[in-house]
């Protein structure tokens, strides 16, 4: 039975303990006065759009419709029904529409739904378009390429994993670490140990939280570090303290590679990567 204490499927969500988000216990004066610091993004999208995840109005649909309104669709369309081929039976036909339409597609989240879709199918098409989708210009297409090289075959794509520790985007840089971790396990010190100095904080919680595997003096004292810097954000210093506390070996074996959102997953969403709250 896995422990929950160790929560070694993320680090826990702050939202789970709101005396530890920023604000708590302050009373602004008005809108400007509330600082938001977790690339949070205010933005419009009618209730369907925030539907598009939902596959099943299309469930019933044949390959040759989804297809269709993959090439024709509106944009939720798209959305829909780039999600639902990765529920299908892999063909030559799906994996045209996928690589040739949805990997090409103006709207991001169809990309991002179309090579998700492409991790669950798997094989050697689709772990090579994977790879051709860490250049397209989204940060959350690239790092969804990377779930979907890490679910095909984290081993044979293990260099374009790792060559994903450069990009410019935390969410990218915190999915190959991951994959890497699932893969090498303690032979990840010295990656998680500079992340664990990433700018962003988001890369250095899940530094923190990979720590907990690793039985080495220089983990144990770089979460010390973390643990007790005042200058850390709160979920950073409290996931390094828990890790602190968790057996390494354990962790590795119950280690999963799921992120926060992993037990209130939305249909669609991937293990590895989603936008909302990283």
């Amino acid at each position: 039975m896995r422990d929950e204490e160790e929560a070694t499927d993320g680090p826990t969500d702050p939202r789970v303990h709101p005396e530890e988000s920023p604000g708590f216990g302050v009373d602004p004066d008005g809108l400007e006065d509330i600082e938001v610091d977790r690339d949070v993004t205010i933005g419009e999208a009618t209730p369907r759009e925030l539907q598009a995840t939902d596959i099943r109005p299309v469930a019933d649909d044949s390959v040759e419709e989804k297809i269709r309104a993959l090439a024709e669709g509106d944009v939720v369309e798209r959305r829909r029904v780039a999600l639902a081929l990765g529920e299908e039976s892999a063909s030559e036909g799906l994996l045209d529409a996928l690589v040739g339409v949805g990997l090409t597609d103006d709207d991001a989240d169809v990309r991002q739904f179309a090579v998700e879709s492409l991790g669950n199918l798997g094989g050697e098409r689709a772990g090579v378009a994977a790879v051709e989708t860490l250049g397209d210009e989204n940060p959350w297409v690239r790092a969804e390429a990377l779930v979907a090289l890490d679910r095909i075959d984290r081993e044979a794509f293990e260099s374009h994993i790792e060559a994903a520790l450069e990009d410019d985007h935390h969410a990218v840089r915190r999915n190959a670490a991951v994959s890497l971790f699932k893969l090498r396990g303690e032979d990840t010190l010295d990656i998680l140990l500079e992340q664990s100095r990433d700018e962003s904080e988001r890369v250095r919680e899940w530094a923190a939280h990979l720590l907990a595997g690793v039985d080495d003096d220089r983990a144990e004292a770089r979460l010390t570090e973390l643990a007790s810097d005042d200058a850390e954000p709160a979920v950073v210093r409290s996931t390094a303290a828990r890790s602190l506390e968790a057996d390494p070996g354990k962790f590795r074996r119950q280690f999963t590679g799921g992120t926060e959102q992993d037990s209130a997953q939305r249909p669609g969403e991937s293990r590895l990567n989603r936008r909302p709250d990283l």
